[in-house]
């Protein structure tokens, strides 16, 4: 409806002797860069009953042309060229440049044959004023509505679709006009099947650290408990789970309670791109009811640089130039760059390598040559670590006493600060307390002693505020802290890589955060395993199960197949004959081990003292009878 007003304003303009021969126009934001101009479709969705020879960039390119069909341009208002002063004085400028003048309706028009009158000085100031009241009006109105939605977001409105995990719930529209119309809001209030579909996809996540693919494969299972999304477009539908499905789950912050607004760029070049965090808009408080934490939201975001360029399904890669796996993929790094090494196979003998291109080669890294370890040897120099500090019998003994004292020390330190801490804000709180009660006592307070009061109330309120804050930052340093306890929820048992199923291994390193370091210049390839009290439960069933795959595996002692027992309880593994007792019983003596272990690792005879080399499932027959 706009157009055909606009065209009618310009016809009733122009003098007698001109006449419109071409009619150029868009339906899109005037706040557009020139090069993104005229470049739209919008006008098909509309019956413009005007007929249309192109957009802005088509009048352009036909005013630089000298078979124009036209002498000079004209629009109803200067403001119409464009919502932003630069890009209209640019628009005009080129055009002045054919020979083109730019003429508005609003303003004188004096026509003399093919000479077109120059603007007069008092034209230029009322198109430039226009121009900025123009942009200055769009600005305004661009906060306005930038305010509106964060008052919009606090108040915990959604919009858009509902999150997965959540349905609509409408109430009625705070302004009585617009409610009197029907308009409703939309809140969010949880759906119980998505719901929970969406804390087990954070569990995963969080306590497994799967990959996105993964975890859909998980999801496809069972599409009765675990309902996939429904698009915006029900057409485009998949009626599965798929990586970006997963994705978009495990990046909604919505799913903590909090309403957040303009995660997404809905405008310009960079449309529907993720914003950076700190232009997101949070409701200060949770406004809906959460399916996970803020911590466990944070954990899972964190999970996403460590699996960068790794895959989380086993068996061979999809490359055409893929032939084997190799069992510790992605969980090996060189310690002198950082960067993740990567498997080849020269003469079918595996090896993990860091080749680094030239420019991106660390300082204390070799500058020619590659640095390879092989693959063997690694995995059992592992598995001599999950056996022993891991899975082992007596792993907590192998624990630094002195640390686990140093740290028990600070620990009672923590803890007499922290009640201290809770002593002196409960004594701030009494005081300030105290303070105001002598105030009423008195019967005509004059003004400095209520001055002084009032300021006295501040000191004890920035008191309050200092200790709360060393009380926060104590806690944060005891939830830190070490607990060695944590290796008892582990099974005590037998864990063999070479021997485990692929899928299995994967989950035990992915549950315990396996991470091996190997520094070429000390020649030590350094392994770390994380438990925290949020995994553990995760990675204590992980391990269980790591464990009883082990019972069906065959063992040779001396040429004999032996199985090897397991005793379970409760769901963890505990200690049985094969697993070897730090005590005088002969059971522990391990020579037939030493000797393989020695002649492995180069450790010597000190192996029945449970060093990095004993391998206590290869012992003699009569060590294990006994």
């Amino acid at each position: 409806m706009s157009l055909p007003r606009q065209l009618r304003t310009s016809q009733r303009a122009l003098p007698p002797n001109a006449v419109i021969v071409a009619h150029f126009y868009d339906v899109e934001s005037g706040r557009k860069d020139l090069a993104d101009r005229g470049h739209g479709r919008a006008h098909e969705m509309f019956q413009i009953p005007i007929p249309r020879d192109g957009g802005v960039a088509d009048l352009l390119e036909e005013a630089a042309r000298p078979n124009r069909r036209f002498d000079a341009v004209i629009c109803e208002s200067i403001d119409r060229i464009a919502r932003r002063t630069y890009i209209g004085t640019e628009i005009e400028h080129i055009l002045e440049q054919a020979g083109v003048p730019l003429l508005a309706a609003d303003e004188p028009i004096r026509l003399d044959g093919s000479f077109v009158r120059p603007k007069t000085a008092t034209q230029v100031l009322t198109r430039r004023l226009k121009q900025g009241v123009a942009e200055w009006y769009v600005v305004e109105m661009l906060e306005k509505s930038w305010a509106g939605f964060e008052t919009h977001t606090e108040q915990g409105y959604n919009v858009g679709k509902p999150c997965y995990g959540y349905r609509a719930h409408h109430v009625p529209h705070p302004v009585p006009a617009r409610r009197a119309k029907g308009v409703k809001k939309t809140l969010l209030a949880v759906e119980p099947v998505e719901g929970a579909v969406v804390r087990r996809i954070f569990t995963w996540r969080v306590t497994e650290r799967l990959g996105y693919g993964a975890i859909a494969d998980r999801l496809n299972l069972d599409l009765t408990e675990t309902p996939p999304p429904v698009p915006v477009e029900p057409s485009r539908a998949r009626g599965e789970w798929n990586y970006s499905n997963v994705r978009d789950v495990l990046t909604n912050p919505k799913h903590t309670g909090h309403m957040v607004w303009n995660r997404r760029a809905r405008k310009g070049a960079g449309k529907n791109r993720v914003n950076p965090v700190e232009n997101w808009v949070w409701s200060p408080e949770p406004v809906h009811e959460a399916l996970i934490d803020l911590e466990t939201f944070v954990q899972a975001q964190e999970v996403a640089p460590l699996r960068e360029r790794s895959r989380t399904r086993s068996g061979v890669s999809a490359h055409s130039n893929s032939v084997r796996t190799y069992r510790l993929r992605s969980y090996v790094f060189c310690d002198l760059c950082g960067r993740r090494m990567s498997g080849r196979a020269p003469r079918g003998v595996g090896y993990y390598v860091c080749a680094p291109k030239g420019g991106y080669v660390a300082a204390e890294h070799p500058q020619k040559a590659a640095i390879w370890l092989r693959e063997d040897d690694l995995v059992a120099g592992v598995n001599a670590f999950l056996a022993e500090r891991v899975f082992g019998q007596y792993r907590l003994d192998l624990l630094d006493a002195h640390l686990r004292t140093v740290d028990a020390d600070r620990g009672h330190d923590r803890e007499r600060q922290v009640a201290a801490l809770h002593r002196a804000i409960a004594d701030t709180e009494a005081r300030s307390k105290r303070l105001l009660r002598n105030f009423e006592l008195v019967d005509d307070p004059d003004q400095d002693m209520g001055r002084d009061i009032a300021e006295r109330r501040i000191e004890l309120r920035s008191e309050r505020v200092a200790l709360q804050q060393k009380l926060a930052a104590l806690e944060d340093e005891e939830a830190a802290a070490p607990n060695p306890g944590l290796l008892r929820a582990l099974p005590v048992g037998l864990v063999e890589l070479d021997e485990l199923p692929e899928d299995l291994s994967r989950r035990l390193f992915e549950a315990l955060r396996l991470e091996v370091r190997y520094n070429r210049a000390t020649n030590i390839a350094t392994c770390r395993v994380t438990l925290t009290g949020e995994t553990i439960p995760a990675t204590a069933r992980v391990g269980v199960d790591a464990v009883r795959a082990m019972q069906d595996v065959p063992r040779k002692i001396n040429k004999e197949e032996v199985a090897m027992p397991v005793q379970i309880s409760e769901g963890i593994m505990h200690g049985s004959a094969w697993c070897p007792q730090r005590d005088s019983n002969p059971c522990y003596r391990l020579e037939r081990a030493t000797s393989w272990a020695a002649r492995r690792w180069g450790r010597g005879d000190d192996h029945s003292r449970g060093g990095a080399g004993a391998q206590p499932h290869r012992r003699s027959s009569e060590a294990l009878q006994a």
